[in-house]
């Protein structure tokens, strides 16, 4: 992620736009300790998410669901919005020289409160990529979710994906250009310039020659669309998709789509790591392809494990993944979990390079087959919400793969009504545990969980929704990682000397 050198002042005034203020205080007598003072955790004020178009059939069924935790020390006042990513032109202005305006897009939805999920619908595949925006007490810890139901045709089923914040760069194992698959990388560009990005694919062999590739600009406050085939002729089943803004920022999500296995939302893996950890795979999994990627100069050698319910143990003739330079890698896992909660852990065995990872997941059987796609994520961090959730198609993983941890799940007030509820559940080192959800009383509509580990153990997560589609168990599995919903702001200290050097 590139990065920017600012000056002491500005450095301070880019804080205080963002987190409140930086506190400010006299100069410490001559031999006194200058240590820096602890830095403030203050609730950000400003928060950016951004939702892919959800489908290109006339069958989809999408609902887009926004949650804020309640967050202490917020502002008591502070909106929340959807917009199409339409792009910011300017219309030409009339005959006469009278100015010419576009009227304002309607918001799909619009939040009310901290505390209560909102939701909104929409329907067919004309809908367009949306920009969100939330400020004040909306802002720290904002979570959308974006969910389609497909009834037949490619890519048929349930699909499901966390809207993201813009970022820089961005990595993707595990899409393909298969004949018998259809994945789109989407970009989307929230800001009032162009954006422009390299896309770069990388096979069993290494880089794959994409001219089309380069260069790549996506338009202000506009989303596009890239068939991924149309960058390479060549048709691969494992591929990795890197992405890298070199100008601007963009939000970025693949739509992973099979003729006849259904699809699902591939989320981008966490950054490349020694150690990656991919949470809840469902327990009924009828078959697990990990994909992973290195792009060290280093061969990267993993130790492949399941932290299960009962510990972690490691899958017979799965024991390792040996990944070369450069280069993508996969290996079948067939039905790893077999009938219990699991999560993926990758360790080096020797030397630590970095990798990244996904697996995509399989369940039924024959015609009846689904996808879903997991990726490699961070912990829960201080806290994370998935939304969305309902009182009988959810289920909710957590796996603590180096220590004993406590967490505190809630579960919201429903979007149309009902009263919250929490438990605190004890996650035993190297495991993997499917808990079973605190449903608030009187549900109406849908709800949201907050999950907060109570200990310093690093915590994993992720939501899976099942849903039944004209018999085709519907499934889309979402990571927790860290809503980032506070900032450490540094205390600063007047320090007149600055001036005589």
């Amino acid at each position: 992620m590139k990065r920017t050198t600012l000056s002491l002042i500005a450095g301070t005034t880019a804080l205080a736009a963002v987190t409140g203020f930086a506190a400010l205080t006299q100069p410490t007598a001559s031999g006194a300790s200058t240590a820096a003072k602890a830095a403030a955790v203050l609730p950000v004020e400003r928060a950016g998410l951004l939702c892919p178009a959800p489908s290109t059939s006339d069958l989809a069924e999408t609902t887009y669901t926004s949650f804020t935790p309640v967050t202490k020390g917020t502002k008591s006042d502070g909106t929340a919005e959807m917009l199409p990513a339409a792009g910011k032109t300017a219309e030409a202005g009339t005959a006469g020289g009278a100015g010419k305006k576009k009227a304002p897009a309607k918001p799909v939805l619009t939040p009310k409160a901290p505390g209560t999920p909102a939701a909104g619908d929409t329907s067919g595949g004309a809908s367009p990529a949306l920009i969100g925006t939330a400020e004040g007490r909306f802002a720290p810890g904002w979570t959308l979710q974006e969910t389609t139901e497909v009834s037949a045709g490619t890519g048929r089923g349930l699909l499901g994906v966390n809207c993201t914040a813009p970022d820089t760069d961005f990595w993707f194992p595990g899409v393909s250009t298969a004949a018998d698959r259809t994945d789109y990388l989407h970009l989307t560009n929230p800001d009032d310039s162009a954006a422009v990005a390299d896309i770069e694919l990388y096979d069993k062999d290494g880089p794959v020659a994409t001219p089309a590739g380069n260069d790549f600009t996506v338009p202000a406050g506009s989303s596009k669309p890239i068939l991924l085939s149309t960058l390479t002729g060549e048709k691969q089943d494992d591929l990795t998709v890197h992405v890298n803004v070199r100008s601007g920022r963009v939000g970025a999500a693949v739509q992973a789509l099979d003729d006849k296995l259904g699809g699902d939302w591939l989320a981008a893996s966490t950054d490349p790591a020694g150690s990656l950890v991919l949470p809840g795979i469902p327990k009924d999994a009828t078959a697990v392809r990990l994909v992973a990627f290195t792009p060290a100069d280093s061969d990267a050698d993993l130790k492949v494990q399941l932290a299960s319910p009962s510990g972690l143990i490691t899958p017979a003739g799965k024991e390792t993944l040996h990944v070369k330079a450069g280069t993508t890698t996969a290996l079948d896992l067939g039905d790893v979990t077999r009938g219990e909660a699991g999560s993926l852990v990758l360790t080096p065995t020797d030397q630590s390079v970095p990798v990244v990872a996904a697996v995509r997941v399989m369940r039924g059987k024959d015609d009846k087959q689904e996808s879903a796609y997991l990726p490699a994520t961070s912990p829960v961090g201080p806290r994370a919400s998935a939304v969305a959730n309902t009182a009988k198609g959810t289920t909710l993983s957590l796996t603590a793969p180096t220590g004993t941890a406590q967490v505190k799940v809630t579960a919201s007030a429903g979007s149309e009504g009902g009263t919250p509820a929490s438990q605190t559940y004890t996650i035993k080192a190297g495991t993997t545990q499917d808990v079973r959800l605190p449903v608030p009383a009187g549900l109406k509509g849908t709800y949201a969980l907050t999950v907060e580990p109570l200990t310093a153990t690093p915590v994993y997560a992720s939501r899976t929704l099942t849903a039944s589609i004209d018999g085709l168990p519907g499934f889309t599995i979402q990571p927790l990682p860290s809503d980032r919903g506070t900032v450490a702001v540094p205390r600063t200290e007047e320090d007149m000397t600055v001036l005589q050097r």
